[in-house]
């Protein structure tokens, strides 16, 4: 049994062109063509890249991608970006690394581009696909959620209490915009390690922070979806909680 029929609401995979655990000269494929194959398998999980890097690819080219994948998946792509860190994907497959700054500041240029490449695409996507951001610099990385994101992802913290300060700063960029932070949904990654502490001990806490979407790490290739249950009867306890209740 696969994610979506457990229940699961959203499929992301990783654009990286080696392994991330484990072997790292281990069996691997690229996102975007495994997007595909995955819009065209299911029909109702959403799903996206988490998060599909600015450098690999002419923002043009990205934008059209992702229409096409939007359009094979009947309008369920979640469009995750951002601005890239994995040094060996750079080095192997010949794109300069650059710095941390002239990464995200690719990134800043990118995201206009693909939503008015979107908007002149023939067919256009189904929908204009959410964008997530993933990402956690409070300068600018932040900035750019508040300017652009429907969809903040904090990646893969240790415990909540360190995105305690990080929610304050996209408040305040968020205000300096003139946005309601509310509008940004937040998001969040557990380890594979660390699914069963963390639903023990933190769930609730992330919950409380304001982060509704929870991004549950599984490797292959095994692939125990054992944790990702015990995840979902909670997000189904707290969603059958009455408001007010």
């Amino acid at each position: 049994m696969g994610a979506e029929e457990l229940g699961a609401d959203l499929l992301y995979t990783w654009d990286h062109f080696y392994p991330l655990y484990g072997n790292p000269d281990g069996t691997h494929f690229e996102c975007w063509s495994l997007l595909a194959a995955w819009a065209a398998l299911t029909s109702r999980i959403e799903l996206g890249p988490l998060v599909t890097c600015t450098s690999y690819r002419n923002p043009h080219l990205l934008a059209d991608i992702a229409r096409t994948v939007d359009r094979i998946s009947g309008g369920r792509l979640v469009f995750g970006i951002g601005a890239g860190w994995f040094a060996r994907d750079y080095a192997e497959y010949g794109y300069p690394f650059g710095s941390a700054g002239s990464r995200g500041r690719a990134l800043a240029a990118a995201l206009p581009v693909i939503s008015a490449r979107w908007a002149r695409l023939n067919p256009p996507p189904v929908r204009r696909p959410p964008v997530l951001i993933g990402g956690i610099g409070p300068r600018r990385t932040l900035r750019l959620v508040a300017e652009h994101a429907d969809v903040w992802h904090a990646m893969f913290p240790s415990r909540p209490d360190e995105l305690v300060p990080l929610v304050r700063v996209l408040g305040e960029h968020c205000a300096a915009v003139g946005r309601d932070p509310e509008t940004v949904e937040r998001a969040v990654g557990i380890e594979p390690d660390q699914l069963g502490h963390d639903l023990a001990r933190h769930a609730d806490d992330y919950l409380a922070l304001g982060f509704t979407q929870v991004t549950l790490g599984v490797n292959g290739p095994a692939y125990d979806l054992g944790p990702v249950r015990d995840w979902l009867a909670w997000r189904d306890s707290v969603n059958a909680v009455p408001v007010g209740g």
